[in-house]
């Protein structure tokens, strides 16, 4: 059930909210998003792959009652993407509409090309969207796999709250939408971004920590099995990957075992279901070498 902004008096009444939506964030994290949502600045989360950044976003979206809207970050991307393009299609078939209208009558050019940029042939993409609907959760996804020259365009909207479309003005945020930034951290974010944030860098949580949230998302699964699993990847995390797996991978793994019907983690089960956790074959090899032999000695002994 969403909470109202009124309800939500403190971090720790945030955190609550948060946890009933199975997302269990730690104090700081609840901290960082509650003053966020009372300073109206965006929040800026960086960590590894994989930490929650992306679903912090998801559940706060799912907590306030706000519509969620997700800009997805990628090397090339530029403005148009973010903010808005033309209907060009449409435009097409409205100057043929009008000229099928009046056949051999003059126009008035400029009236009829003041006709094309009318709002209903503008696109809006993410960032124009959520600008354009008061209270909405905008999560700027990836920020670091983008360009400086998109780092700039971010800088002065997020400054603002507005975005100005030549033809047709100014438009203003009423009010502004609750921005989450996330960063894997390939490279660095520039300080003038930053330093229009709050900021907060999450870690991998802890063993009993992501216990408690497979526990969470996966009541079904036994605390031993939960535990087992949790174990396994923090020392899976431990070695030299070419991608550590994160919570959703312990996630998927102790479903996957669960599904199988496996009481608990040993060497044959692991072998069989390593691909919900790893997902480069280089990666499975030094497990396999590592961690599943590992399993295969303790299950000797």
């Amino acid at each position: 059930m969403a909470s109202t902004p009124e309800s939500l008096t403190d971090p720790a009444a945030l955190g609550r909210a948060l946890r009933a939506t199975g997302y269990l964030p730690g104090e700081g994290l609840s901290t960082a998003a509650f003053l966020a949502m009372r300073m109206h600045r965006p929040l800026f989360l960086e960590g590894e792959p994989g930490t929650g950044k992306t679903s912090l976003a998801q559940a706060l979206a799912e907590v306030t009652g706000r519509n969620l809207i997700r800009l997805q970050c990628y090397e090339g991307i530029d403005a148009s993407q973010a903010l808005y393009d033309w209907d060009f299609p449409r435009q097409v078939l409205h100057l043929r509409a009008a000229e099928a209208a009046a056949p051999g009558r003059p126009t008035d050019p400029q009236a009829l090309e003041d006709s094309l940029y009318d709002r209903r042939f503008l696109i809006a993409r993410p960032v124009l969207r959520a600008i354009s609907e008061p209270g909405s959760v905008l999560l700027i996804d990836e920020i670091d796999r983008a360009d400086d020259e998109f780092e700039a365009f971010l800088l002065e909207v997020l400054a603002d709250n507005a975005v100005t479309i030549p033809e047709l003005g100014t438009i203003r945020a009423e009010t502004p939408p609750l921005v989450i930034l996330t960063s894997n951290r390939s490279r660095e974010v520039h300080d003038a971004l930053k330093r229009r944030c709050l900021y907060h860098f999450l870690e991998h949580p802890s063993l009993a920590e992501e216990i408690a949230i497979v526990r969470s998302r996966l009541p079904e699964v036994s605390q031993s099995l939960a535990g087992e699993v949790a174990a396994a990847v923090g020392r899976i995390r431990e070695q030299d990957l070419l991608k550590p797996p994160g919570v959703a991978e312990t996630i998927d793994w102790a479903q996957a075992l669960h599904i199988l019907g496996a009481q608990r983690l040993d060497a044959q089960f692991a072998a069989a279901t390593l691909g919900a956790v790893l997902k480069y074959q280089e990666d499975v090899a030094r497990i396999r070498e590592t961690v599943l032999a590992e399993l295969g000695t303790l299950a000797r002994q």
